[in-house]
């Protein structure tokens, strides 16, 4: 008895046709007639798609390498492919609806954002001008002459009034013949001023 219980608890794999058995019982069970050949006839349609695909895919296959071939004949590198490509793509999007609505959107803004600025820049003037004909730019004006004037005086030119561009410029002049001539020798023997 104890012979029998270990013949039928050790597990034998299942033979190829043993899986089928059980597959189509399993099927068998609760499908109708009508079901099962409807299945039989998705089956059959599969393998054929399956079929076509793969012809599909040799026929591909001869296809690509006959175009490699005449792309050799012909010269046409993958380079010159590609700037080919690239050239109609660039194209293809020039002439799309959304490229010219963009470019157009584009151009507007960039001349409203011009006026923009122009009016902006015209507006500044006036404002600048005002404020230069303003009493309070007027007094600070004739105090910074009057300051140039005295330094004018004190540098040593005449105190004539001038431009404020001469009065720095004299006055840097002044400043340089200023710079001291003197050396003075150091113990090594260098001059050092």
């Amino acid at each position: 008895m104890e012979y029998r219980q270990q013949v039928f608890l050790e597990p034998e794999p299942l033979k190829e046709l043993d899986e089928d058995l059980v597959s189509d019982l399993e099927l068998n069970n609760g499908i109708t007639l009508e079901e099962r050949e409807e299945r039989e006839e998705m089956q059959a349609e599969l393998a054929k798609l399956e079929e076509e695909i793969a012809t599909l895919k040799q026929v591909l296959a001869a296809k690509e390498q006959h175009q490699a071939e005449l792309k050799q004949k012909l010269g046409v590198t993958p380079l010159s492919d590609l700037r080919q490509n690239f050239s109609r793509s660039w194209h293809d999007m020039q002439a799309s609806t959304a490229y010219k609505r963009t470019s157009e959107t584009l151009s507007t803004a960039g001349q409203k954002t011009t006026e923009a600025l122009s009016t902006l820049g015209t507006a500044i003037s006036r404002k600048l001008e005002d404020v230069r004909n303003s009493t309070s730019f007027r007094s600070f004006e004739d105090k910074v002459e009057s300051t140039v004037s005295n330094l004018k005086s004190k540098v040593g030119g005449n105190s004539s009034g001038g431009s404020f561009e001469e009065v720095l410029s004299s006055t840097a002049h002044a400043s340089i013949q200023e710079v001291p001539t003197n050396a003075v020798t150091s113990e090594s023997g260098e001059r050092t001023c």
